[in-house]
């Protein structure tokens, strides 16, 4: 797979009926490693073992409904009282960021009213913080680590 913008991981693999899998920490099982999978396993393993978010907290590939049509989140990290504080999006590394993927996760956002969001390729990450007053968006260099 290819090198990421993130720092390097001991990710657990296997190989099964000619398909390459990757564990999930959060899900607890192997899941096909495709191009997406790898930068969401980087997004997650980022969070822990950087950002302190504890795994608890974490919740990957989960549906939601918007407009009666099922779709699913990503990644979403909790706060302890319940709320979601973060929302991410993953498009695998060969997908560019567009204003599209950006209207994708303010839609989710629409109904999971989360306090920042992340949306990456893997190779570019981009973070804002959320308005709902305001309804708008503030760029940031990073979300925050966990407590802070």
């Amino acid at each position: 797979m290819q090198k990421l913008n993130f720092y390097s991981y001991n990710f657990r693999f296997k190989n099964s009926e000619n398909k390459v899998y990757i564990f999930d920490v959060i899900r607890k099982k192997f899941v096909v490693l495709q191009p997406e999978e790898w930068v969401r396993q980087h997004v997650v393993h980022h969070l822990i073992y950087h950002k302190k978010y504890p795994i608890s907290l974490i919740n990957v590939e989960k549906q939601l409904v918007i407009n009666d049509l099922k779709k699913r989140y990503d990644v979403v990290i909790f706060k302890p009282n319940g709320s979601i504080d973060v929302l991410v999006e993953c498009k695998a590394p060969e997908i560019n960021i567009t204003q599209t993927t950006f209207d994708q996760i303010a839609r989710y956002n629409m109904q999971l009213d989360a306090n920042f969001l992340m949306v990456t390729n893997g190779l570019n990450h981009f973070y804002c913080k959320t308005d709902a007053t305001k309804d708008n968006y503030e760029f940031l260099r990073d979300i925050p680590d966990f407590n802070s």
